[in-house]
């Protein structure tokens, strides 16, 4: 991966390879940008271009032996620590028992987000990934040797938000005094999850969003769409270009098909219709029911633009804009909040385990409550 090779964002490019120029890279760094954005993408230019041995001015060489197995994510010096699963094969999981599925999984794409990477490993029902303990700890012999061949040893953890508390603190031991051969660049879009310890400890690189148009001109260059799709594509995409891409793959919004029958439902207050999609919901597995509440936030914000008299900051497909227009006319400021901080409540709970067919059905009652006794008033 090479800066040239993600779109724009021309500035914190411009940062990191000055970084590596005039010797001034912090241990330990925290990239963090928007759910399913480009910093992994730059934490792998960011090593290629340190392990680069004939740097072409701001970027890598893209030819030299390092670069070569920076690209095929197999050079001996780079160390990559990611939430994994228990399968049938692996019982005890660590990251190194997965470097192959890893390696073909961002090769297809940097751009990737957690709940990708659990349904490529094949992940059912609740699994959501995490880090073991005795991996963190496991990571301290891995980093105490020299580099192989690079200045540095680099080690990129990628959702550390996953990071529980005894793997968290493991790894606040080796952040504390780490080598001084070693470089530890954290890959997450939530550092609000992160122990504060650990951002303590940490120089916050924080991945601005990728301007429209350069995610546009990249969908145009990946996928065989028009400049039209990949504009509005862009702009719903909120940064997240994981999504983008996948959109521009399939015309399937099934998650949006989803969400609009939920709306019809609440709003013919047809509590059996309510009762089979709360049970629909409680089969999909953990990141996708996490997805849907995030959709459902990201809907109710767009309705708010337009209700408020600013539709040029809505940002969705025509088929989305449609349904936004005549759904937030039902709707006011005031329902939009209250079914906004009902649907973060539920996000809390079911990150915390609750049984969500029943989260979800006392979501639905909760906005046919918000939604009718407004309508009312």
């Amino acid at each position: 991966m090479l800066f040239k090779d993600i779109p724009g964002l021309f500035d914190i490019k411009k940062t990191l390879s000055a970084a590596v120029q005039n010797q001034h890279i912090a241990h330990a760094q925290l990239f963090h940008g928007s759910y399913g954005g480009p910093q992994l993408a730059l934490a792998l230019a960011f090593t290629t271009y340190l392990f680069c041995t004939n740097r072409q001015g701001d970027d890598a060489c893209g030819e030299c032996a390092s670069c070569q197995k920076m690209k095929r994510a197999v050079h001996p010096d780079l160390v990559f620590l990611f939430p994994t699963i228990v399968t049938k094969k692996v019982k005890e999981p660590e990251s190194d028992l997965f470097l192959p599925e890893w390696r073909n999984f961002i090769a297809d794409s940097p751009y990737r987000t957690l709940p990708e990477w659990l349904v490529y490993l094949g992940a059912e029902g609740n699994k959501q990934g995490n880090f073991p303990v005795e991996e963190t700890r496991k990571l301290i012999p891995k980093i105490s040797l020299k580099p192989f061949e690079a200045p540095f040893k680099v080690v990129i953890l990628w959702n550390p938000e996953s990071l529980n508390a005894s793997s968290g603190n493991a790894l606040l031991k080796t952040l504390e005094e780490p080598p001084s051969t070693t470089l530890f660049l954290l890959v997450c879009s939530d550092p609000q999850k992160l122990l504060a310890t650990i951002l303590s400890r940490t120089q916050r690189v924080k991945i601005p969003m990728v301007e429209e148009h350069a995610i546009a001109d990249f969908l145009v260059e990946q996928s065989s769409i028009d400049s039209e799709k990949a504009f509005q594509l862009a702009q719903s995409a909120e940064g997240n270009i994981s999504w983008a891409l996948e959109k521009s793959k399939t015309e399937n919004l099934s998650t949006s098909t989803w969400f609009a029958e939920w709306m019809r439902a609440i709003y013919s207050k047809n509590l059996s219709k309510l009762v089979i999609l709360a049970d629909q919901f409680d089969g999909f597995a953990k990141e996708d029911q996490k997805g849907l509440l995030e959709y459902s936030l990201h809907v109710l914000r767009q309705c708010l633009y337009q209700i408020s008299g600013a539709p040029q900051l809505i940002k969705s497909l025509e088929k989305e804009k449609k349904f936004i227009d005549n759904f937030s006319k039902t709707l006011s400021q005031e329902k939009i909040e209250k079914m906004s901080s009902k649907v973060s409540d539920v996000h809390y709970h079911l990150e915390r385990n609750a049984r969500a067919k029943m989260v979800h059905l006392d979501l639905s009652l909760q906005f046919v409550r918000i939604y009718h006794a407004q309508q009312k008033a």
